[in-house]
C-alpha cells in the first residue's frame, strides 16, 4: 500500500516528522532546517531507524534559511549545506532545491511548526517592545509560499498557545495567518474560532502539560471537510488516562551528588550514577554545592505545593535578591511534567528531579522522554543544543496522534465514498 507523502518545514531535531513516520502511513519528502545541530539530528535518525542511506539523508534534511523561501523552492543558492556523515555535498539540491528533490512527485501534506518565541507568553513578557518587532512573527509566511508552490491537500501547522494574542504591528497574527491561507485557496479556522484548535499533549499520552494550536488546512471546495478532521483528532484524546513523570523517568538509574565535585576528562563532575548499565545522556548537568543544599531543601520543604509568595522569598532570602519571580520548582512523581522548554539549555532551576536524595535537575534523556521521543532517539551537539532542540520540538506521541487522526479521517472518507458508490 502506498503512503502519503510530506514536507516537514521548520523540522528541528524531527518531532513532528517521528511522530508521521511512526503512524506507519506516511514517508517524507524532504525535511528544512536551519540549525546545525537539529540538522545532524534529523539526518541520523532517518539513517538509524528509517533506513534511509546516508547519501539520501543529507539530501533529505536541507539545511537552509527557510526565509529565502523562492530560493529554497527553486534552487541556485550557494552552498551551505554540511557533510554530517563526511559524503560529498548534494550539489543537484543546491541547484534546483524542493523543486529538483520532489521531481514530480505528489506532496499530500505539508506539516512544521514555524519558530514561536516570538508568539510565546513567556518570550513577550521579557521583551520591552512584546516582540512586535520580532522577525520571527511572519515565517508563517515561508509556510504559506510553501503550500501554495506544492499544493498539498491538507496542511498542519503547529504553534504555541500564545498564537491566539500575538498581536505584532498592532494587527492580531492569527488574522494575517487566516487571511494568508484564504488568499492562495485553503480553509482554515476563523480567527475567532482557533481556541477550539487548541490541545494539551497530557490528552494525547504524552507525560508532559504542553498546549498547542494545531491549525489544520485544507483546500476549498475540496473533498475534505474541516470540521470532520478535527473530529477524527478529538477521537483519539484520552482524559481519563494521563501519563506521568513516574511513568517516563522512574526506571533510569538515579545520579546521586558527590560529597565534593571532581573533574573527568576536564569536566566539573557533581552528581554520579549510583549503579546499573551507563545511559547515554542521562548524565546530570554539574551542580555546586549550593544548588544541591537547595533543591534538597526546597524538595524537603515540599515547597511545590507553597504559595507563590513563599516560593518567592525563598529564593530571596537564600540568594539575598530581590526577584518579584519564583525561581524554582521541582517535577512531581504523580503529576505529568511542566511544558518542556528551550531554556533548559541555560539552567533546570525550573526542572528539579523529584528524588530529594538526588538534588539535582533533569537531564537530556529525562527530558526527551517526557517530551515522548523514542529511547533510542539520538541527538547532536552540545549538551545545550540537545536540551534547546527537545525544547523546541513537538512531542513525537502528539505528533503521532495527529496523523493516525488524519489517516482515520481519510480512510472512513474511502470507505464511505466506496459504500455509496455500491449502493447506486
Amino acid at each position: 500500500m502506498s503512503k502519503y507523502t510530506f514536507i516537514d518545514l521548520f523540522a528541528g531535531c524531527g518531532g513532528l516528522s517521528e511522530g508521521f513516520l511512526q503512524s506507519g502511513h506516511f514517508e517524507a519528502l524532504a525535511h528544512v532546517e536551519w540549525e546545525l545541530p537539529m540538522v545532524k539530528t534529523l539526518r541520523k535518525r532517518l539513517v538509524d531507524r528509517w533506513e534511509h542511506s546516508e547519501d539520501d539523508a543529507e539530501k533529505r534534511v536541507i539545511h537552509f534559511d527557510i526565509q529565502k523561501t523562492d530560493e529554497l523552492i527553486n534552487g541556485d543558492w550557494l552552498s551551505e549545506s554540511v557533510n554530517t556523515f563526511g559524503s560529498t555535498n548534494h550539489e543537484q539540491i543546491i541547484e534546483s532545491g524542493l523543486r529538483g528533490l520532489i521531481k514530480d512527485q505528489k506532496v499530500d501534506l505539508v506539516i512544521g511548526g514555524p519558530p514561536c518565541q516570538a508568539y510565546s507568553l513567556a518570550g513577550r513578557a521579557q521583551d520591552k517592545n512584546s516582540m512586535k518587532d520580532d522577525y520571527r512573527n511572519y515565517l508563517f509566511e515561508s509556510f504559506v509560499k510553501v503550500v501554495e508552490e506544492f499544493q498539498p491537500a491538507m496542511f498542519v501547522f503547529e504553534n504555541v498557545q500564545g498564537l491566539l494574542s500575538a498581536c505584532p504591528g498592532g494587527e492580531k497574527v492569527t488574522g494575517r495567518i487566516y487571511k494568508a491561507f484564504s488568499e492562495i485557496g485553503y480553509e482554515i479556522k476563523k480567527p475567532e474560532k482557533l481556541k477550539e484548535a487548541l490541545y494539551t499533549a497530557t490528552d494525547f499520552e504524552v507525560p508532559q502539560k504542553r498546549n498547542r494550536i494545531i491549525i489544520v488546512g485544507v483546500k476549498k471546495q475540496s473533498e475534505f471537510d474541516l470540521k470532520e478532521v478535527y473530529k477524527s483528532i478529538d477521537k483519539l484524546k484520552r482524559t481519563d488516562n494521563h501519563k506521568t513523570v513516574k511513568d517516563a523517568i522512574a526506571h533510569l538509574p538515579s545520579l546521586r551528588p558527590l560529597n565534593k565535585s571532581v573533574k573527568e576528562n576536564g569536566r566539573n563532575i557533581s552528581h554520579k550514577q549510583s549503579g546499573g548499565e551507563k545511559v547515554k545522556f542521562h548524565e546530570s548537568r554539574y551542580h555546586n554545592e549550593r544548588d544541591v543544599n537547595i533543591f534538597g531543601r526546597w524538595l524537603k520543604d515540599n515547597m511545590n505545593s507553597r504559595s507563590m509568595q513563599e516560593r518567592i522569598n525563598f529564593y530571596n532570602v537564600l540568594m539575598n535578591k530581590n526577584s518579584n519571580h519564583a525561581k524554582y520548582r521541582n517535577l512531581e512523581w504523580d503529576k505529568p511534567s511542566p511544558t518542556i522548554v528551550a531554556h533548559l539549555y541555560k539552567d533546570g532551576l525550573m526542572f528539579i528531579h523529584p528524588d530529594v536524595k538526588q538534588a539535582r535537575s533533569i537531564t537530556i534523556k529525562e527530558a526527551a522522554l517526557l517530551q515522548s521521543f523514542p529511547d533510542d532517539y539520538d541527538f547532536c551537539g552540545t549538551n545545550g543544543d540537545c536540551f534547546k532542540m527537545i525544547g523546541n520540538a513537538v512531542p513525537p506521541l502528539m505528533a503521532r496522534k495527529i496523523a493516525e487522526a488524519i489517516i482515520n479521517y481519510i480512510e472512513f472518507n474511502k470507505t464511505a465514498e466506496y459504500e455509496d458508490t455500491c449502493s447506486v
